[in-house]
C-alpha cells in the first residue's frame, strides 16, 4: 500500500521537534506540502529545509505561541486568511506536570487555552476549506492518559479528555462531507517531552534518570519507548485516501501499555 497526498496541504503542530516533527516528515514523505507550526523558528527553518520535495512539494513555518490565546487566535486567523488546509494535525506542547492536589484552578484555565481552545479555534478555521472541498482529515495528538490517569499529569489528563470527547462529537458533524476526525492516544516516545517528566519523576525520587527510564520501558509490553517515526507512519495513514471509513476513534499507539479496550 502507498500513502499518496501529493497535492493535500497539511499543517502540523508542535513540530519543531518529537512526535510533531516526525509527523511533518512523514506527511512530507508521502507527497504533502506541510507548514510546521511552532514557537521555535530556528529549529523550524532547519526541518523545512530536510523535508522531502521530491513530488514538488513546497513548505513552510508559521510561529505561534499556543501558550498565549489570544496572540495564537490573531497569527492563525491571519494565516487561514491566505491559506487552505486538507490535513489539521492538532497537537501542542503538555502542560506542567504535578498531581491534582498540586494545581490550582488557575492552572486549569491556562491548560483549557493551551490544549483545548487553540485545537477547537484552529480546527473551526480549516473546516470552512474541508467542507467547501468535501475532503479533510483532523487529527487530534492526545495520551493514553485520557484513559487510564497518570496521578503525575493530572493537567493533562483532564484537558486531553475533553480533546478527545469534542473530537468524537465533531466526527459525528462533519462525516457527511468527508472529513475525518480521529484522536491518538500517545504512549511513552523517545522525546524531549518524556526526558523532561523523567528527569523531574528521578529527582523527586533520588534515582538516576536511567533507573527511571528502565522502570518505564519495563511497563511496555514491547519492553522499549517508542521512536516518533512510528507515529508519523500512523498519521501518515490516517491523513490518507484509504483511511476514508475510520473516523470518531482513540487510537492507542503504545506498544501495549494501555490495559483497558
Amino acid at each position: 500500500m502507498k500513502i499518496d497526498l501529493i497535492g493535500k496541504n497539511a499543517l502540523v503542530g508542535g513540530s519543531s521537534k518529537g512526535i510533531g516533527e516526525a509527523i511533518a516528515k512523514q506527511l512530507a514523505a508521502s507527497g504533502a506540502n506541510v507548514t510546521l507550526m511552532a514557537r521555535n523558528k530556528e529549529k523550524m527553518k532547519t526541518i523545512v529545509d530536510e523535508l522531502d520535495t521530491n513530488q514538488g512539494q513546497e513548505h513552510g513555518f508559521l510561529v505561534v505561541d499556543f501558550s498565549n490565546f489570544e496572540v495564537f487566535k490573531n497569527t492563525i486567523s491571519s494565516f487561514f486568511e491566505q491559506n487552505t488546509i486538507d490535513i489539521l494535525v492538532n497537537n501542542t506542547q503538555g502542560p506542567e506536570a504535578g498531581g491534582a492536589l498540586e494545581k490550582k484552578v488557575e492552572d486549569y484555565q491556562s491548560a483549557f487555552d493551551l490544549l483545548f481552545k487553540s485545537v477547537v479555534f484552529t480546527t473551526e478555521l480549516a473546516l470552512k476549506n474541508m467542507q467547501k472541498k468535501q475532503w479533510g482529515r483532523i487529527i487530534n495528538v492526545a495520551s493514553i492518559s485520557v484513559k487510564e490517569p497518570l496521578s503525575y499529569l493530572a493537567l493533562s489528563n483532564s484537558i486531553r479528555a475533553a480533546v478527545v470527547t469534542w473530537g468524537k462529537s465533531l466526527a459525528f458533524d462533519v462525516a457527511k462531507n468527508s472529513i475525518t476526525v480521529n484522536n491518538v492516544l500517545t504512549g511513552y516516545f523517545d522525546t524531549d517531552r518524556i526526558a523532561q517528566l523523567n528527569a523531574k519523576k528521578a529527582e523527586k525520587l533520588g534515582i538516576p534518570v536511567s533507573e527511571v527510564r528502565a522502570a518505564m520501558e519495563e511497563l511496555v509490553p514491547t519492553k522499549r519507548i517508542g521512536d516518533p517515526k512510528e507515529y508519523g507512519f500512523l498519521v501518515a495513514f490516517l491523513a490518507s485516501e484509504q483511511a476514508a471509513y475510520i473516523t470518531g476513534t482513540n487510537i492507542p499507539i503504545d506498544g501495549g501499555l494501555l490495559k483497558s479496550f
